[in-house]
């Protein structure tokens, strides 16, 4: 497919109705750039799409026009099987990305059986200038480093981002609340020991209250440890 087949099926598969809220809930796109395709129906036309002869052509066509072929590059690339490919699509895509939900659909499977080839890219997207890439490269570590392959150097590469950009902030304090609902004794200290600054620190504690992994008796300790 060209670009302008996968516009007009984009167009094809509209619901105003849902890009009124997508404009809402993603406010840093402008909204003449939001489409409104439904989910599904993007991740159906990535599986189509990935297979097409034009995948790469759309795929290097950056930046998109509109937050829809965002998203639908977002799983195309998500798709992709071979490691170094998917890398070199990803790195591609990070800087053009302007948006918290186009950075968390972008989620390769590939890199879930690569972890150790991962790593010396997270280490370098943490400490971009971009918001985008340093929440894309928080997001990888909570998926990927918090289960076997935790360790607490990891935990320290996101302690160590500082920012006052919100969606780097929230992407922090979602990471922190996963790590207290899998590594709980490991991770506590960072909160019992103000390690993190202080929004990140009670947005984490927020929530870990509101988690059902949490204990009720976790919960109630972590209540104790938010700055006032």
């Amino acid at each position: 497919m060209n670009r302008e087949e996968i516009i007009g099926e984009l167009f094809r598969l509209q619901d105003r109705d849902y890009g009124t809220f997508q404009s809402k809930i993603v406010p840093t796109v402008d909204t003449d750039r939001i489409i409104g395709v439904r989910t599904p129906a993007l991740r159906t036309f990535a599986k189509s799409l990935y297979k097409d002869n034009g995948k790469d052509t759309f795929l290097s066509s950056l930046p998109h026009q509109y937050f829809d072929e965002d998203q639908l590059h977002a799983f195309v690339i998500s798709l992709e099987k071979d490691f170094d490919k998917c890398i070199t699509y990803v790195e591609a895509f990070l800087p053009y990305i302007d948006n918290w939900a186009t950075c968390d659909q972008l989620s390769p499977k590939v890199f879930k059986k690569n972890p150790e080839r991962l790593l010396p890219y997270i280490e370098v997207w943490i400490k971009s200038d971009k918001i985008y890439t340093v929440r894309f490269a928080i997001g990888m570590l909570m998926q990927h480093f918090l289960d076997a392959e935790f360790d607490l150097k990891y935990v320290d590469m996101v302690a160590g981002v500082h920012s006052e950009e919100y969606y780097i902030n929230m992407m922090s304090a979602w990471y922190f609340a996963t790590a207290l609902a899998k590594q709980y004794d490991s991770v506590l200290p960072y909160l019992e020991e103000k390690r993190l600054d202080a929004w990140v620190h009670n947005k984490a504690i927020q929530k870990s209250v509101e988690s059902y992994r949490i204990t009720d008796e976790q919960k109630a300790y972590l209540r104790t440890l938010k700055i006032k």
